[in-house]
């Protein structure tokens, strides 16, 4: 009899420790940040829903308990707790406090990932498409062909790689004309644009940049980096004025163009003005290189300001982190200068001593935007020829948590708007 109740306490004692939820903390105590974002996008592709606690343990995961998922987990070495039920519950209450800024975003969907990128070799890496490899998150590549031929809506998320929409070439002319790189890259880009009947580059990639904003009207996530910002808002800008010299486009550009831009047409910039020297590896006074370049490496960083998680649940999202300081890095346009930012765009990471924005987004008609500026968030000046940064060695990035922000914010499930 007493081994018979024995084995009853037992039983139920088991039972009431049982596992019913796993949960994949984001703070100080995971060991692989970049590969948890992964293993929230791989349970999703299985129509399993997954709890994103905002603000809480720096942004942590809940899923239902599965041996599937928990093997999974041990395999791609990302930290998990089994908890019950009853401590579940009492997590999502603590959450509940009105008091605490904390609350939970649905993820129910797994976005369809395309990255806009030349199929060529180029002479320096992405930062995206690095951490979208070693997270294990698949995606698409597509390139000018494939979105003249309107494939974008096939998508949910689009992230411009390292381009320039202007058709001037990433403004590598002085340093780099005679590189053989440089020269595949006009070749291949001239005869692409010829193929699909356009006379120039610029006129070609501005029709992109068009297709690309036709994309976020209609509800498109778009993200994108480095050059890849401020290089679209201007092709916007000037679309109906030429801002290429003779060696770019074999023509001369319209006279005064800094006076004809047209900035109702940008996403994020305005009151800006061109660089009008094709022989300056820049584009314009919107980047905030020149004042990074001339500040200690050790002081450039930037923050992330915090946001209420009940009220705005989108910049919250965006910023999930286990820090808010987050170490600086370079690019051809490493920050903003906040002056030539619209009043409509939201800030969410600064580097205020500097005056200098790192971290914006905005809405565009049904979709949204994000702009991230510098190169590699690992690689504090990451120069043209540079090895790819081995992401095994920084599992931990806060600076690479940013992008992959990005690639579940399309997954959660939309709230409807607080009056």
């Amino acid at each position: 009899m007493k081994r018979i109740l024995s084995l009853t306490l037992f039983l139920f004692f088991a039972l009431q420790l049982s596992a019913s939820y796993l949960l994949i903390p984001m703070d100080e105590s995971q060991k692989n940040h970049l590969k948890a974002y992964g293993i929230a996008y791989w349970v999703l592709t299985m129509d399993v829903e997954v709890d994103w606690l905002l603000n809480y343990r720096g942004g942590s995961f809940m899923v239902k308990h599965a041996k599937q998922i928990e093997d999974e987990m041990l395999i791609r070495g990302v930290s998990f707790e089994v908890i019950p039920d009853a401590r579940s519950s009492a997590i999502l209450r603590e959450i509940a406090n009105p008091e605490s800024n904390t609350d939970v975003v649905k993820l129910n969907k797994a976005p369809k990932m395309v990255v806009y990128s030349p199929a060529g070799k180029q002479p320096w890496d992405d930062a995206v498409t690095l951490v979208l490899t070693y997270a294990e998150i698949p995606y698409d590549i597509v390139y000018d062909t494939e979105v003249i031929q309107g494939k974008l809506p096939l998508y949910d998320w689009l992230h411009l790689h390292h381009e320039d929409f202007t058709g001037q070439y990433g403004r590598f002319y002085a340093n780099y004309r005679n590189h053989s790189w440089y020269r595949e890259q006009v070749r291949e880009n001239e005869q692409t644009a010829s193929e699909l009947g356009f006379s120039k580059v610029s006129d070609l990639k501005l029709y992109v940049a068009q297709k690309i904003k036709e994309f976020t009207a209609g509800g498109g996530f778009l993200f994108s980096m480095c050059s890849g910002t401020d290089s679209y808002d201007i092709a916007l800008a000037a679309a109906e004025i030429d801002i290429c010299e003779k060696m770019f486009d074999g023509d001369g550009s319209t006279p005064d163009y800094n006076s004809k831009l047209n900035y109702d047409n940008t996403f994020a910039f305005e009151n800006f003005l061109l660089k009008t020297n094709p022989m300056e590896y820049e584009f314009s006074n919107i980047d905030a290189t020149p004042i990074h370049a001339n500040t200690p490496q050790f002081k450039d960083k930037f923050t992330l300001f915090e946001f209420s998680a009940k009220w705005d649940p989108v910049p919250t999202m965006l910023c999930q982190n286990h820090t808010q300081i987050i170490n600086g890095f370079m690019g051809q346009t490493t920050a903003y200068d906040k002056r030539y930012i619209k009043s409509d765009v939201l800030v969410m990471g600064e580097s205020k001593a500097m005056g200098s924005a790192r971290y914006i987004h905005g809405q565009y008609g049904k979709g949204t935007w994000t702009f991230y500026g510098g190169h590699d968030p690992e690689d504090y000046q990451h120069y043209v020829g540079d090895p790819p940064t081995d992401l095994n060695l920084h599992p931990n990035s806060p600076g690479y948590r940013l992008i992959l922000n990005n690639v579940l914010f399309p997954a959660a499930k939309k709230k409807k708007q607080k009056t």
